[in-house]
């Protein structure tokens, strides 16, 4: 029963199946039987697992589990405190209100790999990076939280999801590799 660390790459969409305009998981991982557990948007980078184990997946992706996931957000605008404590604490988005998180403003990853295409630069307006951790996962949620504190989010990038992180397991986009999935039991 193989677990796959993937290093997903913008732009690649979180499934096996064809698309038709964009790359998939089939053009990085030529492993038979692995699903994702959980996904990750086409225009988000970097970790997913991957499992041919149902009950392993269930425990990696359940809402219930509340698995922590940590991501990297470059965000346009300048990071302020105020913005900091409406992201960690519970926040409405209209249609449901997040879970209280860990939010902090970090400097720029200098080890974080380029993206291909690079983020825009506006001269005018600075950008900032965030490091979030959520115990739930809802759609575009990381985006829509930032975009709810004014910070628009240009880049995001997930690093962790619990005991494995991308630190540890260093993958360029685009790169897998096997781990003992004992870490998650």
């Amino acid at each position: 029963m193989p677990l796959i660390l993937f290093n997903k790459p913008f732009q690649v969409m979180c499934q096996f199946s064809p698309h038709p305009s964009r790359p998939t998981l089939a053009d990085h991982i030529d492993v038979p039987g692995v699903y994702p557990a959980g996904r990750l948007d086409a225009d988000s980078e970097g970790l997913v697992l991957l499992t041919d184990d149902g009950r392993l997946q269930h425990d990696i992706s359940h809402p219930l589990k509340k698995l922590a996931k940590t991501y990297l957000a470059q965000v346009e605008g300048t990071v302020t405190e105020s913005a900091l404590a409406r992201l960690r604490a519970p926040l409405d988005l209209g249609d449901f209100t997040t879970l209280p998180c860990q939010a902090v403003r970090i400097e720029a990853p200098a080890w974080l790999w380029p993206r291909t295409p690079p983020i825009r630069q506006r001269a005018d307006i600075p950008a900032g990076w965030l490091a979030l951790t959520l115990t739930e996962g809802k759609n575009r949620q990381v985006r829509r939280m930032t975009a709810a504190v004014g910070l628009p989010t240009l880049r995001l990038v997930r690093i962790a999801i619990g005991p494995y992180a991308l630190a540890s397991h260093p993958l360029l986009p685009g790169e897998w590799q096997e781990v003992s999935p004992l870490e998650m039991r």
